[in-house]
């Protein structure tokens, strides 16, 4: 018997959250997908591989609930009621609240969800356990690509081979295979680390994030929900610098408390550090083009930018949305979703956002670790003024919440 190579529409290098939410876009859209990753599922919903947690915004969410994934999550996200911003000890602040987007009468939904990255993964992956159309390829990867003008051929570690129409990477910043596709990038290292853990406290969250300003970098604490005893419980994304960072990672649970509370304050009464500990290197990382022939980037593989804004996953997601929603488009119109002007499209389509986002947060970044009294100044002053400026807060909550530019459909909560 001739064995036949299996052929897909699409192939994702990558089966992390972007890579993992585009197959469930493309699947439930009837698309046939193929989807590798060298890990399996239930080694990446291990809090031990990753015990961070991701800030889920509005926009975000409405995808996750049209493409069935938020009611697998839902009990486990900490809606984001409120958002104080505070440079270092200044008593001038920024609070976004939602009172500034609607009337009180109004209800208006949170600016976003805390949810630990296990417990979305889980939950994208429990989706496309139901997807006859999506075949996972775990633990698996793809050692060659080479492609024509019909479609690419891939060849897998396992021994494998298949084709498809159209290669996705979503392997995230170190990818290989971007290397392999001749996709240079451009990088900038901010000499910074951020150091990533969870606490418990005393004292209730009342669903608040808030993020301070420090010479080193942004510390930020974001609202968990409870744990199954009823403790309360934060994350911490603490920006260091590369030379302090390892030093304080060392620090046993007392003094690494006692840092956090020297940078943050006492307002939730005790902290107390549990789980492991993460850490990385912070940089913007850009690739110099979303696209090869027959192939093309989305997430971290085509952009990293500064977590101070916490919209690192929420800017990959607007890929998976827009790249779902360019190749279903295309499907429909009886289009090769490979074709050199459908993937034109999606590259034309993201560039302004991801280069936009990236310019801010690496301005915020750098504006805020100048310590010279006279900028301080300056900026706490900022800070004061657009606190009191409603029109322009409006309008920097509804870039947070992912509500603003030109939007998928998913994004908008729409079906594909």
């Amino acid at each position: 018997m001739v064995s036949q190579t299996p052929r897909f529409d699409v192939a994702i290098a990558g089966a992390g959250m972007v890579g993992a939410t585009l197959a469930v876009a493309l699947g439930s859209a009837g698309l046939r997908v193929a989807l590798v990753d060298r890990m399996t599922a239930a080694a990446m919903a291990d809090q031990r591989f990753d015990g961070r947690t991701s800030a889920i915004a509005f926009g975000s969410q409405r995808a996750f609930d049209r493409l069935g994934v938020w009611s697998l999550v839902a009990e486990n996200a900490c809606p984001i009621e409120t958002i104080r911003v505070s440079d270092g000890p200044s008593l001038l602040h920024l609070q976004f609240d939602p009172a500034d987007l609607a009337p009180p009468d109004r209800p208006v939904p949170p600016f976003g969800h805390i949810v630990e990255n296990r417990f979305l993964r889980t939950a994208l992956h429990e989706r496309l356990r139901g997807m006859e159309n999506v075949e996972r390829l775990m633990p698996d990867s793809i050692i060659d690509v080479a492609g024509d003008a019909g479609g690419v051929d891939l060849t897998l570690a396992g021994g494998g081979t298949l084709r498809a129409a159209l290669l996705v990477v979503a392997e995230g910043r170190q990818s290989s295979l971007r290397e392999r596709l001749g996709i240079g990038v451009r990088r900038w290292d901010y000499r910074q680390t951020a150091i990533v853990c969870s606490v418990q406290h005393e004292e209730p969250h009342r669903n608040r994030a808030q993020e301070r300003f420090l010479p080193a970098g942004p510390f930020a604490l974001l609202p968990m929900t409870d744990d199954e005893a009823g403790r309360h419980r934060s994350s911490i994304v603490w920006t260091e610098t590369t030379a302090l960072a390892p030093l304080m990672l060392a620090l046993d649970d007392a003094a690494f408390a006692r840092e956090i509370s020297q940078r943050f304050g006492d307002h939730l009464g005790a902290v107390v550090p549990i789980g492991g500990r993460w850490s990385f290197p912070l940089s913007v990382q850009l690739a110099q083009r979303y696209t090869a022939p027959r192939a093309v980037l989305v997430g971290d593989a085509a952009h990293g930018i500064h977590p101070i804004a916490g919209q690192g996953l929420n800017l990959g997601l607007r890929d998976a949305a827009a790249l779902a929603e360019t190749l279903v488009d295309a499907a429909r119109l009886g289009l090769d979703p490979g074709a050199a002007d459908v993937l034109a499209r999606y590259e034309s389509w993201r560039r302004f956002d991801i280069l936009t986002l990236a310019a801010v947060t690496d301005g915020l970044n750098r504006l805020f670790a100048t310590d010279a009294a006279p900028v301080r100044l300056l900026r706490d002053l900022g800070l004061g003024l657009v606190n009191r400026a409603t029109p322009l807060k409006r309008v920097f909550m509804r870039h947070a919440m992912g509500a603003m530019g030109d939007l998928p459909r998913l994004i908008r909560g729409e079906a594909l």
